[in-house]
């Protein structure tokens, strides 16, 4: 909803809004709602008409959400939104063979009862989440919608930075934020570029109805071309992400249903008994991307805009809310203090608070997928007998639970369910 824009003064500069941020799906909305509770005017820019947004059907797209990104959402507002819809997961089992031929005897497990803080995230869907953020900015006084207008430039100068929007509309803040995805036109304009390649694999994503309950229990199943994850959703279904070489994924995706869920069951197995298709199917590609800058002159990269990585290890709306949570808190506390927000010093903190652990995560992702996604005989050997080794360790076993529940390095406040 397009609500009427309110000028603001700032450092004797007249802007249309505090901070402008390109991009309405879950991280620029994230965003929005933190600075905006912060006492900052926020205007938030999406291609997509707000009807097509927030009217989504389920199509099987879901989030797995650690704990600090449920405590974020908590903090600001949209948890009590969603939580009626979101399945806890309560277990992670981790396991390494072929197709048809089950898993090996070494599995990693991991239990939320080892950290005692609750479940170590949620799965919850996408059309559940979207409408929460939309419902959320509509009610927010400090947060305009501009919806359906593509940004087609962006232009910094005399303290301040402006986007021209597709239908010739001009806005102004102290702050431009991406929060537009891997191919962002908000880091091209500011000429960030990056760095990354593609792994030749395809995700292959729907959702599955099964006979059995799942137990809250989460499953990653590494085969030789990649891995499927099976991620508990409310009542009898669950989440997959397949992935596949990108040419079988092609073949695979192109099936009819009974055709895709007979190259799924192998892969798949017969734990949760029968299993059919809920919903729509869908793929994207996988690869790594990592822009060579957080930020720019009054501009700052947030969510895959800033780093793009396999979906290994299910960080990748996590690592975008630690951004958020990290950029809104070191905007406003530097707001608070006099300093100019959109200032290169001001965006500096947040890159170095951002940037080693989303690196140490990409490199993390990428070891994985490679040292998984093949099916050399000792490099077989090497990871069972690693697995066993983690599984038969408390410590080491807790350290793992902690890492996925996201409890782990320099918090921002938000992540620890605290307003800023």
């Amino acid at each position: 909803m397009d609500n009427p824009g309110r000028a603001r003064i700032l450092q004797g500069m007249e802007r249309d809004t505090d901070i402008l941020i390109v991009g309405g799906g879950l991280n620029g909305p994230a965003l929005a709602l933190a600075l905006a509770q912060a006492g900052h005017h926020v205007t938030v820019i999406d291609a997509l008409a707000e009807k097509v947004r927030k009217n989504a059907a389920f199509d099987g797209r879901a989030y797995a959400l650690a704990l600090a990104s449920q405590r974020l959402l908590d903090a600001v507002g949209i948890w009590k939104r969603v939580a009626e819809h979101a399945q806890p997961m309560l277990e992670i089992k981790v396991s390494d063979g072929h197709a048809g031929t089950g898993p090996s005897p070494f599995v990693m497990q991991f239990d939320h009862a080892e950290i005692e803080e609750g479940p170590m995230g949620y799965m919850v869907e996408d059309r559940h989440l979207r409408r929460a953020f939309l419902d959320a900015m509509d009610e927010d006084e400090r947060i305009r919608q501009v919806s359906g207008q593509a940004v087609v430039a962006q232009d910094v100068r005399h303290g301040s930075v402006s986007v021209t929007l597709s239908d010739g509309q001009t806005l102004s803040g102290a702050l431009l934020v991406g929060c537009d995805g891997r191919s962002s036109g908000t880091a091209q304009r500011a000429g960030i570029k990056r760095t990354g390649w593609d792994y030749g694999q395809t995700a292959l994503v729907c959702a599955i109805e099964h006979e059995l309950p799942h137990h809250g229990i989460a499953h990653q199943f590494f085969m030789p071309p990649g891995p499927l994850a099976i991620l508990p959703l409310t009542g009898n279904r669950s989440s997959i992400v397949w992935s596949e070489r990108k040419e079988m994924a092609e073949a695979i995706h192109a099936m009819d249903e009974s055709d895709y869920l007979a190259m799924l069951r192998p892969r798949f197995g017969d734990f949760l008994g029968e299993i059919q298709l809920a919903g729509k199917r869908y793929t994207y590609p996988l690869g790594l991307t990592l822009a060579n800058a957080f930020f720019a002159d009054r501009v700052a990269l947030v969510g895959d805009a800033a780093h793009g990585m396999h979906p290994i290890a299910g960080q990748g709306l996590n690592a975008g809310l630690r951004d958020v949570a990290a950029l809104a808190e070191t905007v406003t506390l530097a707001a608070r203090r006099g300093e100019d927000p959109g200032s290169l010093s001001v965006l500096g903190r947040y890159q170095q608070w951002r940037r080693f652990d989303t690196a140490t995560l990409a490199l993390a992702t990428d070891t994985f997928n490679r040292l998984f996604s093949n099916d050399n005989l000792i490099l077989r050997l090497g990871r069972d007998l690693g697995m066993g080794f983690v599984g038969a360790l408390p410590g080491l076993r807790r350290g793992f639970v902690r890492e996925a529940a996201g409890l782990t390095g320099d918090l921002p406040k938000l992540l620890q369910g605290r307003s800023i």
